[in-house]
């Protein structure tokens, strides 16, 4: 591996929690060991071709948003066989449920859920196993841009800890496909569900900020029993719309503590991950639905956070304060022009990579916020991206897969049509690269 590729993804995994013990092979959450989309992968091909750089190409069933997790050997995904209404159906239940004739067609209905999780062989690509997990009579609406299977499991010490908010949290035992134990935690989404767990010790975390409700949660990863339950503080906002969120929490260490840090609407919390007691909470203003995860810098003492739907700001914090931080001087520096409310940043090395949700890219100085370029890539994006071998990929919802270098200026590799959405954020371990699209998960390499 080249040596700065190589210290770029190794300083990375210097995290605390799961990355202290994480293998750089493995790809066991959101975004990878280190939560950040850094990926150790070598020999990973500048351009991805069907015809001469597929391995394999594996079709999944029912729909899913989440992205695959990486025990070593085998790839998990979740998925959700949906049953759907007729339109005249559809049209009750959207009236039955109280939502307003105007949001009718940004709404998903289903009649019934299937969800399951299924083991894949990472050589062949073939399925080893499909676990089905539950069964959900009218479940709650979802955004028409949303699945019923969005938040990425967990992987961690031969346990997959799956979450599809509301619809429930199972943990399964990866040798044996059986179930741990189940729950179900009771919460009005909105637009369905999208925060992924986190595991820290023996606690998984979770983020519930729905419409009725906002919490942060610790369940005890060997049974499933409530740790700790923390509420949100208290919003301006009077629309529970506006209340909701997204995200999924970030482990970070400062002064030598642990700390969970949390992203949610008008407010960004740090909560110490044992006890669920809050460390510090910034005010980032009224942004709400916030979808991107943070990404922490150990050489710059920062954490970068876009404040999600509204008018997306990207703000870099200082994370040693205690208590109400909003009125100090924690903020290093923010920029509110071409930033995401749903793809996550990027960062490598001194240099903070965005891709705004309608594809224009910028690079920042991670330290001082100066912008080194910006420009657009076509497409509309959900999905994060990912640096691997020394390359940044971008998935759009078009299905282009964009290659480019990274640096101060703007290097395009290469540019690849898949032919059918891509939401889930790619991944990259060993020497492969792995994509999930609408209808199923491809390994390229060469």
């Amino acid at each position: 591996m080249n040596l700065i590729r190589k210290s770029v993804a190794l300083a990375a995994l210097t995290l605390v929690g799961t990355a202290l013990t994480a293998n750089a092979e493995d790809w066991p959450e959101f975004r990878g060991p280190t939560g950040d989309g850094i990926a150790t992968a070598e020999n990973i091909p500048d351009t991805i071709d069907e015809k001469s750089n597929l391995v394999w190409k594996t079709s999944l069933p029912g729909r899913g948003w989440s992205s695959p997790v990486f025990d070593g050997s085998s790839i998990w995904v979740t998925a959700a066989e949906e049953i759907f209404p007729s339109e005249e159906e559809r049209l009750k239940i959207l009236e039955a449920q109280g939502e307003e004739a105007k949001t009718f067609k940004v709404r998903q209905v289903a009649k019934k859920i299937e969800l399951s999780a299924i083991q894949i062989d990472f050589e062949s690509g073939n399925v080893q196993k499909t676990i089905p997990l539950t069964v959900i009579e009218s479940p709650q609406t979802i955004h028409a841009l949303n699945s019923f299977a969005s938040p990425t499991p967990f992987l961690k010490d031969g346990k997959l800890y799956a979450h599809f908010g509301a619809f429930g949290t199972f943990c399964i035992d990866t040798e044996s496909g059986k179930l741990d134990w189940q729950r179900v935690i009771e919460l009005e989404h909105g637009v369905g569900p999208g925060s992924s767990p986190v595991v820290y010790e023996d606690k998984l975390i979770l983020i519930c900020d729905g419409v009725d409700r906002q919490f942060v949660t610790a369940l005890d990863t060997a049974t499933g029993e409530e740790v700790w339950l923390t509420e949100r503080p208290e919003m301006r906002a009077e629309k529970g719309d506006q209340k909701k969120s997204y995200n999924t929490p970030v482990v970070i260490e400062s002064d030598g503590k642990a700390q969970v840090v949390c992203m949610g609407a008008q407010w960004l919390v740090s909560y110490a991950p044992g006890t669920g007691e809050e460390i510090w909470r910034l005010d980032h203003g009224s942004g709400f639905s916030v979808v991107p995860r943070p990404v922490y810098s150990r050489k710059h003492k920062l954490l970068y956070v876009s404040t999600g739907f509204g008018k997306p700001v990207l703000i870099a914090v200082k994370v040693d304060g205690k208590g109400d931080i909003t009125d100090s001087d924690k903020i290093a520096w923010s920029e509110s022009k071409r930033i995401p409310a749903r793809p996550s940043p990027l960062l490598i090395g001194d240099e903070l990579y965005v891709i705004a949700d309608g594809g224009i890219t910028t690079c920042f100085n991670a330290a001082t916020g100066e912008t080194h370029w910006n420009d657009r890539i076509d497409g509309n994006y959900s999905a994060s991206p990912l640096f691997a071998d020394g390359k940044i990929f971008v998935a759009s919802q078009e299905g282009v897969v964009t290659v480019f270098k990274p640096g101060k200026t703007f290097s395009p590799l290469s540019k690849t049509e898949m032919g059918e959405s891509i939401m889930a954020s790619p991944f990259a371990v060993n020497d492969a690269l792995l994509i999930r699209t609408e209808s199923a998960l491809y390994r390229f390499g060469n």
